[in-house]
């Protein structure tokens, strides 16, 4: 039983360690005045929005944080 929560605890701190640089490489969602105007015509304009760099790493992020949660949840019951 100690192995086991000493493996889940690895994987619990790598998960965090790869949430945070996946949060940290997704681009601010308000940018000004400018960037609000900016970034409506071209969501608008976009047609491959879910195959953008930002969708996947919003993709990413609450897949990381599901696994993350779950992870804790586990541990906590150990």
């Amino acid at each position: 039983m100690q192995a086991l929560t000493v493996i889940l605890t690895i994987v619990e701190v790598i998960a965090s360690l790869f949430l945070i640089a996946v949060v940290l490489l997704q681009s601010g969602k308000s940018a000004g005045l400018s960037g609000a105007i900016a970034g409506a015509a071209d969501a608008f304009m976009s047609k491959a929005k879910s195959k953008t760099l930002d969708a996947t790493l919003a993709r990413m992020t609450k897949w990381v944080a599901l696994v993350f949660v779950v992870l804790a949840f586990i541990l906590n019951l150990l």
